[in-house]
């Protein structure tokens, strides 16, 4: 069973996905969206779901640190029904809190890669530990 994992954010959609199994998840891609336009990404997610044959999202929810909702979650919480809606799969939502600052440290310290370059990437290697923290607490 392939699992989708997305890291929602403003201008960004990073995506992950599981392998067959459900033991690792990797980077796929980062799509742009512009939720003021309205645009979401959602032609190029059914590509994907298509191609990979997923079975399930899983969605970062980016709760505040004292564990409160914040618009941002609210914001994680419509795209998950816009996904539901659309392509009549389940959503599950993975607490996501410190994913990013955890990617980035990642980059830094394994990779030494540069500010520019880590800002084509972090939202992919986010849905890739949100992914991975929902495998590993599942499965």
């Amino acid at each position: 069973m392939r699992i989708m994992g997305l890291d929602v954010g403003s201008k960004t959609v990073g995506v992950a996905i599981s392998d067959p199994l459900g033991f690792t998840a990797q980077g796929l891609e980062i799509i742009p969206i512009n939720e003021d336009k309205n645009e979401f990404g959602l032609d190029r997610l059914g590509e994907l779901v298509k191609e990979y044959k997923v079975e399930k999202f899983v969605l970062g929810l980016p709760k505040n640190m004292n564990n409160t909702s914040g618009p941002r979650v609210e914001a994680s919480r419509a795209y998950g029904a816009k996904l539901e809606e659309l392509f009549d799969l389940p959503v599950e939502y993975q607490d996501e809190r410190l994913t990013t600052v955890a990617a980035e440290r990642m980059l830094i310290e394994q990779a030494d890669i540069s500010r520019s370059k880590r800002k084509k990437v972090i939202d992919k290697l986010a849905a890739q530990l949100i992914l991975q923290n929902y495998l590993d607490r599942n499965f």
